[in-house]
């Protein structure tokens, strides 16, 4: 096996043994949570917090803050996607100058990833109030976006220290957003289970998090306003975050990062474009993840599953669709290639290209049936 290939190989982990670390945090769950969280900055000891929102979510920030009275040290409403480091150095800048104790990160994971950028430099915690599916707060996962480069890395101090899951809050979310979102998640569940590091306890959470949130969705377009279906979509965006912040990323992840990161492309729909298709890469060398998966979907296929579930749903199916230009699938293929994540198949440019290929016209994910032997990252690739 050669580092740059990327390959990793799987065994049964009943065989070779595994290791599960629980997450240190808390979580309050339940409609009506919100209005518990002065209780919880009381129980933690946070006495000045900083509210940190995306400018959409601007009203709600303030609400909070009105709400938590003396102990909210201000609102920042400047949370942007991929997390840019300008963004970052003002949310630093701020809570320094505020005196504030901690962070009450409000809406997604732009909110979240902020409030994680600011943990990263004074190492201040974070309460995480999520307002979409994206499961951010489950993970010590940060990201921050630099000269169209977006770095990932993870550290303990920027795992939110409680989360409180409050579904009323989730009613007003769009729509498409709802879906984007809720099928991002869904992208976290599906690598964890061919991860190097998977467990069957991760397997477990994986399998119900899929489950529970591909039957919440069709409810809340159906519905937006089903305050069942929208706790249910939490509960499974909850164990799907779990299962990323358990786990290492793939393929899937590394696209996704560079296709934001590179491209700016909104991130929940790119997430939702990409998945399919990478999964249709993997699934060959991931039986276990694909039998767990077909559980859960109901269908032997569970790429091209989420295929059509993305279309009957109303989602973006092509990266075309989302701004995405055919000349720039050779940059980010070379982006990828150059420094991939593990993955269960040798991460090739041919194999990529056809894959970034049919993602941005938007076709049917194609089942990888045997691998790549053209093209290798390194000239060479794994057996």
């Amino acid at each position: 096996m050669t580092a740059q290939s990327s390959a990793v190989a799987f065994a049964d982990p009943f065989t070779t043994g595994f290791t599960y670390d629980a997450s240190p945090m808390r979580v309050r769950f339940g409609p009506g949570v919100i209005t518990e969280l002065g209780a919880e900055l009381d129980r933690l000891g946070l006495g000045r917090t900083l509210v940190l929102c995306s400018p959409e979510q601007e009203n709600t920030g303030k609400l909070v803050a009105e709400a938590l009275g003396g102990r909210a040290a201000g609102v920042l409403a400047q949370a942007r996607m991929h997390v840019p480091i300008e963004v970052a150095h003002l949310a630093r800048e701020r809570a320094a100058a505020l005196g504030a104790d901690g962070c009450v990160a409000v809406g997604g994971g732009s909110a979240i990833g902020l409030g994680k950028a600011v943990a990263l430099e004074h190492g201040l915690p974070v309460v995480a109030v999520p307002t979409t599916y994206a499961g951010s707060e489950m993970t010590p996962v940060w990201g921050l976006t630099e000269g169209s480069r977006k770095r990932t890395g993870r550290d303990p101090r920027v795992l939110p220290v409680s989360v409180l899951y409050d579904p009323e809050l989730t009613t007003g979310l769009p729509i498409g957003m709802s879906v984007t979102s809720g099928l991002n998640a869904v992208a976290h569940a599906v690598e964890s289970l061919y991860a190097p590091d998977c467990s069957p306890i991760v397997s477990m959470m994986a399998e119900e998090g899929v489950r529970a949130m591909t039957a919440a969705l069709p409810a809340i377009v159906a519905a937006g306003s089903d305050l069942d279906a929208r706790a249910r979509a939490l509960f499974g965006a909850w164990l799907c975050g779990a299962c990323l912040g358990a786990t290492t990323m793939s393929l899937h992840h590394k696209l996704c990062h560079a296709l934001g990161g590179t491209l700016d492309l909104p991130h929940a729909p790119t997430h939702t474009v990409v998945l399919p298709h990478a999964l249709a890469y993997n699934q060959r060398a991931a039986p276990a993840a694909v039998a767990a998966l077909s559980r859960a979907l109901g269908a032997d296929n569970p790429a091209h599953a989420l295929w059509a579930l993305a279309g009957e749903l109303g989602a973006p199916r092509s990266l075309a669709e989302l701004g995405m230009a055919e000349a720039d699938i050779a940059r980010i293929v070379e982006q990828v290639v150059t420094s991939p994540y593990a993955n269960p198949v040798p991460v090739t440019r041919d194999g990529v290209a056809r894959l970034l290929q049919a993602a941005w016209a938007g076709e049917s994910p194609a089942v990888e049936l045997a691998p790549d032997r053209s093209t290798s990252v390194a000239g060479e690739v794994v057996a």
